[in-house]
């Protein structure tokens, strides 16, 4: 109960608008924090390996920063393999329809493969649904995530926003979470689990501060505190703040309840995305889609 109450106050202080002067110092670079782990003879390296379209990258994760080096606690290996099994009857079939209605719409793969950052550092392959065109222009997503880090603004994502990139029904897909379905996989391969911090990009990984990468402790979850108490309304640092809450305070009995408050979250995300929807339909003729309805939310937030 403590958990949730201090995650609330942190949602809370998200919620507010703030008047900021000047952007806050971006986080140093992941190359600062490389030094020392090379001195202590760290070769632990994260392949990053994309597309013929991606860049390739190695980032080095810094070992002084981790606390949790063995095995995750064994009661939460528990729930996501019983948890997976049970909700299999269910989501089987679901996944099927999406499979089939990718296939429909568009050309090319079901699944879409990245490459994420997951607990102590070590990259792992992320499935999900495709839910973009082919090649899909992803320099934007950067430079939107980079500029949220910077201004200290609430963490929006563009492909909630419905942008020009999804596939049709793709923005309701992201919304109701259902093109994180494949990542059912990732639990049983004990890369993920069904709850803890949100995996990030390799070309994320340098925002996060030494502090901050305490959340690298923990697996990462296809839901977890932030995503139902803060996303979109918290900022960078409040995310983490978050993350960083449930890394000292994972229980079984915060797990539970977290994945019970995730269907009334979803809920939540898939109204947002409808208004959104709504917004850069009505703007659309003067602005680009993802500023018309990157304004539409900043105005429903702050009014």
């Amino acid at each position: 109960m403590t958990t949730v109450v201090e995650a609330k106050a942190i949602t809370r202080k998200a919620s507010t608008p703030r008047k900021t002067s000047h952007a806050p110092a971006t986080q140093p670079p992941v190359r600062r924090g490389l030094n020392p782990a090379k001195r202590h003879g760290d070769s632990s390296r994260i392949a990053v390996t994309g597309s013929k379209n991606q860049t390739t990258a190695t980032p080095e994760f810094p070992e002084r920063h981790l606390a949790s080096s063995g095995m995750a606690p064994a009661w939460k290996r528990c729930l996501d393999v019983s948890g997976v099994l049970i909700s299999l009857p269910f989501t089987l079939p679901v996944m099927a329809m999406i499979a089939l209605w990718i296939k429909l719409v568009s050309r090319g793969p079901t699944l879409f493969r990245q490459e994420r950052i997951g607990r102590n550092g070590k990259g792992f392959v992320l499935y999900k649904f495709r839910s973009m065109k082919m090649d899909a222009d992803t320099s934007r997503h950067q430079s939107h995530f980079r500029n949220l880090v910077r201004s200290d603004s609430p963490m929006v994502k563009l492909d909630l926003l419905c942008d020009s990139r999804l596939l049709p029904g793709g923005c309701f897909l992201r919304a109701a979470g259902l093109d994180e379905l494949p990542q059912l996989l990732n639990v049983l391969r004990g890369e993920m689990s069904l709850v803890g911090p949100r995996p990030c990009l390799p070309d994320e990984f340098r925002f996060f501060s030494p502090k901050q990468r305490v959340r690298f402790e923990a697996l990462p979850g296809l839901t977890g505190i932030w995503q139902v108490h803060g996303k979109g309304m918290s900022t960078f640092s409040e995310m983490n703040a978050m993350d960083a809450l449930y890394v000292r305070k994972s229980s079984l009995v915060l797990d539970l309840g977290i994945m019970a408050r995730t269907p009334v979250a979803l809920l939540r995300q898939m109204r947002q995305a409808f208004q959104q929807h709504r917004a850069t339909v009505r703007k659309s003729g003067s602005k680009d889609a993802e500023e018309a309805a990157l304004s539409g939310y900043s105005t429903q937030r702050l009014g």
